[in-house]
């Protein structure tokens, strides 16, 4: 009797990796077509004004800094220096206030936790639209408008409650024994905070200010309607290539890489940070 005959054949190799071949293939295919825009942004950012908008589109081209060049010309860096301001002040103050409220919702729960988890996130759910007239008045009668720190406090309120919602849940995955043991060794809350959580809140923290700095560095709705010549920020400058002559497309694809590219630096540089932190909070 043949010692073969009831031996299962078993599947060759290629059969056997061709699922994870085409998963990444498919995979490959996904991240170029969500890239494919960016990358034409940047390769338009180097055509000359002529050569951006042609049909069909110019492939073959001479690469110039001429765009980047024009943008530096027209006042560019006032704008970025708006934006910085109002984006690292606010990201500072979320963080100043949203990590004791944190802390506060998730150590130290109250009787109503979930109803001022609520109100936080509710505060997301008015259109910014319906607000920005008394805003407007506000900001007027206290001789505020075209004021950058104007736009400071308003992305505070902003990003707060996102901020809020994001440390709490990093919060909840500290250990509480640890928190015990700082308060048997006397210390106290400023203490608790800076020693013993923020080590470990670090990729937490890292990551909910980049994500407040990326909303308040692309906000515009607010900045277009409280500011002018003072206190505009980059997405304001943007607007400037949109023109009754035309549209700018090679130099606006310039200011845009320009615009994008400090958060773009930010964020590779704290990308293991930022990785640590998202995921942080996902798994209880």
């Amino acid at each position: 009797m043949s010692t073969t005959a009831g031996t299962r054949q078993r599947p060759s190799s290629f059969a056997t990796r061709l699922p994870g071949a085409a998963l990444t293939a498919f995979t490959w295919v996904i991240g170029l077509v969500f890239v494919a825009p960016v990358l034409w942004l940047v390769l338009t950012a180097f055509k000359q004004e002529n050569q951006a908008a042609t049909n069909p589109p110019t492939l073959f081209f001479q690469p110039t800094l001429d765009r980047f060049a024009a943008v530096l010309g027209a006042d560019f860096l006032p704008y970025l220096g708006n934006s910085a301001i109002a984006t690292l002040a606010s990201t500072l103050l979320v963080l100043l206030l949203g990590l004791p409220a944190a802390y506060a919702l998730s150590i130290a729960p109250v009787k109503r936790t979930q109803d001022v988890l609520f109100f936080f996130i509710s505060t997301k759910m008015l259109p910014v639209v319906a607000v920005v007239v008394p805003i407007y008045v506000a900001a007027a009668h206290l001789s505020m408008l075209d004021n950058v720190w104007t736009l400071v406090v308003l992305y505070t309120a902003m990003n707060l409650p996102i901020a809020v919602w994001m440390l709490r849940s990093f919060f909840l995955e500290v250990p509480t024994a640890i928190v015990e043991a700082a308060r048997m060794e006397g210390a106290g809350l400023p203490r608790i905070l800076w020693s013993v959580m923020m080590p470990i809140m670090a990729p937490g923290i890292a990551a909910t200010a980049l994500i407040c700095m990326i909303f308040s560095w692309n906000e515009f709705f607010f900045a277009v309607n409280l500011t002018a010549a003072q206190a505009a920020t980059v997405p304001v400058f943007l607007t400037g290539f949109i023109t009754s002559e035309g549209l700018f497309v090679a130099q606006l694809s310039a200011a845009v890489v320009m615009a994008s590219l400090p958060i773009v630096v930010i964020g590779w540089t704290a990308q293991r940070q930022l990785v640590r932190g998202l995921s942080m909070g996902a798994v209880k």
